[in-house]
This record gives structure tokens, C-alpha cells and sequence, in this order.
């Protein structure tokens, strides 16, 4: 490139004129009215809190991963079992949620309710398994938890069929 070229480049992409006479007093007074942002007590006292939130986070967050233990934690295959329970579950749920009617609402409900005390149930176990460090007992009662309300969710579905069928039944005889 000559040096023809590189001054006028030079000249076209930057701004080299000086700055109009009193800029930098205008600049300088412009800073003085400002109030200053910067206390450096007021900085400790966020540095201070913001080292007790992340404490507490910290803290919170370690002792709620200590507190439970789930059937998942103890082996891959606990893990593939406890994924397979839960999907079971999850599609059980899904087909009676599709059945639901006004007539059979209170026989959902109570199923439910059964559920959710076996749920109940499987958090204290969850909590035995912490404590008995993995015992084959507690593990044993956690698959058993889940294969009872996999019972409960396969009963009802039947039980829906049947009112269904019985229904059906009913209304061609009296038509």
C-alpha cells in the first residue's frame, strides 16, 4: 500500500479532529454534578450479602440433595427399574384421565387418594434408604411401593371398563 493510500484511509475512517475549545471543562463539569455511585461502604455491605445468599444457596442446595435418596441413586439397574415404574405410572394416569366422567369421578378420586398415601409412603422409604445406607429390604419395598400402585392404577382401569360395558349393556336392554 503507498503512503498515499494510508493516509487517506486513515484520514476516512478515524476521527482526528481536536475537540471544540471548552470541551473538557463542559466533560469536567458535567462529572461534578454527578453524584458518586461509588461508596466504598455501601460495596462491602453487598459484597457481605451477596457471600451470605451464595452461603445459604450453597447450604440449601447440599442439604436438599443429602436429604433423599431415590431408588434411582443406588445402581444403573435400580435406575432403569425406578424409569420403568414411573413410566408405567405416568401412562396408567394418562388412559384413566381420558375416562374420567362425572359418574366415575369419586372411583378416580379415591384411587388417587390411594396413590397418593402409597406416594407418602414411598417418601419415608426414600428417607429409610438414606439412613439404612442402600439396605436390600428398603430397596425391595420401594419396587414393591411402585408395583402396588401400578395395581391400584391397572384395577381401576378395569374397574372403568367394566362400568363402561355394564352401561353400554344396560342402555341396550332398555332401548
Amino acid at each position: 500500500m503507498e503512503d498515499k493510500d494510508f493516509k487517506e484511509l486513515f484520514n476516512n475512517n478515524f476521527d482526528i479532529e481536536e475537540p471544540t475549545i471548552g470541551h473538557f471543562d463542559r466533560f469536567e463539569s458535567r462529572l461534578s454534578k454527578q453524584p458518586k455511585s461509588y461508596n466504598p461502604k455501601n460495596w462491602r455491605w453487598l459484597v457481605m450479602a451477596a457471600s451470605i445468599a451464595l452461603l445459604f444457596g450453597f447450604w440449601f442446595t447440599q442439604t436438599q440433595n443429602n436429604e433423599t435418596l431415590q431408588l434411582a441413586d443406588v445402581s444403573p439397574e435400580m435406575a432403569e427399574t425406578q424409569n420403568y415404574f414411573s413410566s408405567v405410572i405416568k401412562s396408567e394416569i394418562g388412559k384413566i384421565n381420558t375416562q374420567k366422567t362425572p359418574e366415575n369421578t369419586k372411583l378416580i378420586d379415591d384411587a388417587f387418594l390411594r396413590l397418593e398415601n402409597l406416594e407418602k409412603q414411598y417418601v419415608h422409604l426414600t428417607d429409610d434408604l438414606k439412613e439404612s445406607d442402600s439396605d436390600k429390604r428398603v430397596v425391595f419395598a420401594m419396587i414393591s411401593n411402585f408395583q402396588q400402585r401400578i395395581e391400584i392404577l391397572q384395577d381401576l382401569l378395569t374397574q372403568l371398563e367394566e362400568n363402561k360395558k355394564f352401561k353400554t349393556t344396560t342402555n341396550e336392554i332398555y332401548s
